[in-house]
């Protein structure tokens, strides 16, 4: 296993989005810089700044973005970053015939819709998207901006607490694998997703799937932090037996595990376009605080560590956010990054904590 620094490829300055087409210049400018520091985001024959044959996303792939949207307002993912990643995948030099799946576990209260209740956090019932427009939810995205077979949405909520075996491939619902949980649905243009496994193809599993986690940088009460590696509570079911060790005594093993041992992210995109740095919610406004940042890496543990300690801690001076003094977070980042590793890490390369070993590739979005 391979011991290099992880690196964190880091914009800031992302500017307010034009409304004119679907790219997001914040989005566009950290494919750059991953592009010009060999991760390019692209997989195709033809070398270019964004594309190469050791490429993340191929032109066949069913690619899964996973959002934060158990909740609204400035607690789920940016939906204009959203697009800008889905426009992006469409746009493969290659042509692109496979599909994005816009998908979240809220546990039960999730919403694509981004008009959830979850919690008693909120005042009204209305569509409060985490955008310039509010009323641009996910499943707006996908219905309206779209409107294309290609781009997808599922929500997991009602098929958490159907648990299916290993032959079952027809079924939407969950299969146990110790201690953690995977969902396994059929999206609408009929591919069929198990996520540990592939895409079933009727007699095997083919390995054309692909997870670009895309959470949004907040606080959470007893773990300190929501980042890359707490947005696979949304992937897992809780209705698999496990709820209670998962706050928080096991959520380092449990987190650790679904990264090891179901599947490991093809990329991480951390939204700090707005963070939220008390609460959860993302509400009230005054709980949160615009940064017009977006970070990426390929290793998860990093990405949370670096970003709690940089960008969420200096915010308010909450020693919850900062790695190295809250030992509830310093612990889960530990334990899941030590289970990872011994698991051959994330593409044969070891996750870290330590920032002698990470490096971050900085540039500032030119508008």
């Amino acid at each position: 296993m391979k011991s290099e620094k992880s690196e964190i490829f880091r914009v800031t300055d992302c500017p307010i989005p034009s409304g004119k087409g679907n790219h997001h210049e914040g989005l566009d400018s950290l494919l750059e810089l991953m592009g010009q520091h060999g991760v390019e985001f692209y997989r195709t024959g033809s070398d270019s700044e964004l594309g190469s044959p050791d490429g993340l996303i191929g032109e066949d792939n069913v690619v899964l973005v996973k959002v934060n949207a158990q909740w609204k307002y400035r607690g789920c993912t940016n939906s204009d970053v959203i697009r800008g990643l889905i426009q992006r995948v469409l746009e493969h030099p290659d042509g692109f015939d496979g599909e994005v799946v816009v998908f979240e576990n809220g546990q039960s209260g999730g919403s694509l819709d981004c008009d959830t209740m979850w919690g008693r956090q909120y005042t009204d019932t209305g569509v409060h998207a985490n955008a310039e427009d509010e009323s641009h939810s996910f499943s707006y995205l996908v219905k309206e901006v779209f409107d294309d077979e290609r781009v997808s949405m599922y929500l997991l909520d009602p098929v958490r607490e159907t648990f299916i075996e290993a032959d079952d491939h027809k079924t939407d619902g969950y299969r146990k694998y110790g201690e953690v949980s995977y969902p396994c649905f059929t999206t609408s243009k009929g591919n069929r997703v198990e996520l540990r496994e592939g895409i079933w193809n009727g007699s095997g599993h083919d390995d054309n799937l692909k997870l670009v986690n895309v959470p949004v940088l907040k606080h959470h009460g007893g773990c300190g932090v929501t980042g890359a590696l707490k947005s696979y509570y949304g992937i897992l079911s809780m209705a698999d037996g496990h709820r209670r060790e998962r706050h928080y005594e096991k959520i380092g093993e449990h987190l650790g595990e679904m990264v090891a041992k179901v599947r490991a992210p093809t990329l991480n995109i951390m939204d700090c376009i707005w963070v939220t740095q008390v609460m959860w919610a993302g509400y009230p406004p005054e709980n949160t605080t615009r940064l017009d940042q977006l970070l990426a890496s390929l290793d998860p543990v990093a990405l949370d560590y670096w970003s709690s300690k940089h960008l969420l801690y200096p915010i308010d001076g909450n020693e919850e956010h900062h790695p190295d003094r809250f030992q509830p977070l310093k612990n889960y980042l530990g334990v899941a990054r030590d289970i990872i590793n011994a698991e051959g890490g994330i593409s044969g390369r070891e996750t870290t904590m330590d920032e002698s070993r990470i490096d971050v590739l900085n540039v500032k979005c030119a508008s």
